[in-house]
């Protein structure tokens, strides 16, 4: 059962509301966080509430509640979702609205921002695809460049992400890839793209549409340590058609193999660099959350 905490107080999901006028419901003005917790610990919770803030300051967005707050209550709900399920891992979705305020787009009608937090069990990938490799689709709706909207902003606008998953649900596939209005690739509908390419591991840049994953963050702190050569790179089609290995990364996801692309095969999946990363990102989950140190927010 999702539990959800909403103006201090926690109950099921299925019985918390929203306001029909708040912004955040009509217009899509609002940002969002996702976060892991295993253990009963949230995984890195300081990063994401630093990507809520950039987030939130890039819309002019107040955040109601102030950083101890939140951590509050996120430990809070995280106890009531273990008590309700018997589980101490899942998913945390934090999101924070305009607000209440009149019809129109106008922001300065909502005179307060609105916040509430989801815990609950997510799953973006079957275990068929776990095991033996998604397949995936380069979807023809584009993710919107800088020029048009800065996507490093964690927003609740995703229709071009609904768009492109549609497409990969319509042609039988797993997952679609996204690429920006230049043709290069962007990230998946809600992951972070990395692809093996004789012996170096590259992901798509920020400026060309990727978000600064968290989990994409780990990925590269865990191949430097690997020794395996990392950075940033544009990418087109090409790329990934060519890859030796590809996978996919999220928060929700966590790390995920990719078997083809537009019936490109890769040369393997699940390949050596992906396994031997997969299992030092669960190592590392595993570690930062039993020890507590993801519960540093101060």
């Amino acid at each position: 059962m999702d539990m959800c905490w909403i103006d201090g107080k926690i109950l099921p999901a299925t019985q918390a509301s929203v306001n029909v006028l708040d912004h955040g419901l009509l217009y899509g003005d609002g940002v969002f966080e996702g976060m892991r917790f295993r253990h009963g610990r949230l995984f890195r919770p300081q990063a994401g509430l630093d990507r809520l803030h950039r987030s939130a300051a890039a819309l002019r967005l107040s955040i109601p509640l102030g950083r101890e707050e939140i951590m509050a209550a996120l430990e809070e709900l995280i106890s009531a979702h273990g008590q309700a399920n018997g589980a101490d891992n899942g998913y945390i979705r934090l999101v924070v609205t305009r607000g209440v305020g009149r019809l129109g787009i106008d922001p300065a009608t909502c005179p307060k921002s609105g916040l509430f937090m989801i815990a609950g069990q997510l799953s973006m990938a079957s275990t068929q695809a776990r095991a033996s490799g998604a397949r995936l689709i380069i979807a023809s709706t584009r993710k919107p460049g800088p020029e048009t909207l800065d996507q490093r902003i964690k927003s609740l606008n995703y229709l071009h992400n609904i768009m492109a998953r549609m497409e990969a649900t319509h042609a039988g596939a797993d997952e679609a890839i996204m690429l920006n209005t230049h043709g290069f690739v962007a990230e998946g509908t809600a992951e972070s793209v990395f692809i093996v390419s004789n012996g170096r591991l590259l992901t798509p840049p920020t400026e060309d549409g990727a978000l600064e994953g968290i989990t994409r963050e780990a990925v590269l702190q865990i191949a430097q340590r690997l020794g395996l050569p990392a950075r940033t790179q544009r990418m087109a089609p090409y790329d990934l058609y060519t890859a030796d290995e590809m996978f996919l990364t999220g928060t929700g996801l966590g790390l995920l193999p990719v078997a083809e692309v537009d019936g490109r095969k890769m040369k393997s999946s699940p390949g050596e660099v992906y396994t031997a990363i997969h299992a030092e990102f669960e190592k590392l989950v595993d570690e930062e959350t039993r020890q507590g140190i993801s519960r540093v927010y101060t």
